[in-house]
């Protein structure tokens, strides 16, 4: 489900644990916009028999209406929004791929052509996951990767990729804070360290700030 903290008091209030009467699976990642709407991603479930699709949701922060976007995904996981606000990415785990969805307004998508749910923007050179992801300033997208262990950057006009290397197989986020917003802040999940590293471009400053 989706639930709202407060911080001060500790005071926990859900706001949507379904949608159009289905369940959310597995709620993962979560992105606001200007307007104070926020896209999730629910990367689905997996048993011994089966696994269940994925889910791209928009929903309002006061609990009054969330939207399934996009059916029908394979393990979405990380989700961010380009710096104008005209398209959503998320990243897709086990296909190692990252999509991008234009959009018309806050929460509407766009036309996209073909059979795939949203723009394919590029794919890990070779085998590696894909876990969170985050987004420069410049417009690139920076996806913590799994297996290769680091951060896959790529250039949404291309689809070219860079990928910085990290000795840790399990690197699961990336954001920025500090001068200038070119410290990145990196989750090393398998050795359980949080990492700060100089990052060679600006991070994408959120909508909304702690």
């Amino acid at each position: 489900w989706i639930e709202r903290v407060d911080i001060s008091t500790g005071k926990v209030e859900r706001l949507y644990s379904e949608c159009d009467g289905q369940k959310l699976h597995a709620p993962n990642d979560i992105v606001f916009d200007t307007k104070g709407g926020f896209w999730f991603t629910d990367h689905g479930s997996l048993t011994t028999t089966h696994r269940t699709h994925g889910y791209l949701y928009y929903a309002r922060p006061d609990g009054s209406k969330i939207t399934r976007v996009l059916s029908e995904l394979i393990s979405p996981n990380g989700v961010g929004l380009s710096p104008s606000g005209d398209a959503v990415y998320y990243a897709e785990t086990f296909t190692g791929r990252l999509y991008k969805l234009p959009l018309k307004s806050p929460g509407k998508p766009g036309k996209v052509e073909g059979f795939t749910p949203g723009q394919f923007v590029g794919a890990f050179p070779g085998l590696a996951y894909f876990a969170s992801l985050g987004v420069q300033a410049d417009g690139h997208v920076c996806s913590a990767t799994l297996l290769a262990g680091g951060i896959t950057t790529f250039d949404p006009a291309t689809g070219g990729t860079t990928h910085f290397a990290l000795p840790d197989p399990l690197v699961t986020n990336i954001c920025w804070g500090g001068k200038n917003m070119k410290t990145a802040f990196i989750t090393a999940s398998g050795t359980g360290k949080l990492l700060a590293v100089d990052w060679p471009k600006a991070g994408l400053r959120l909508n909304y700030n702690a």
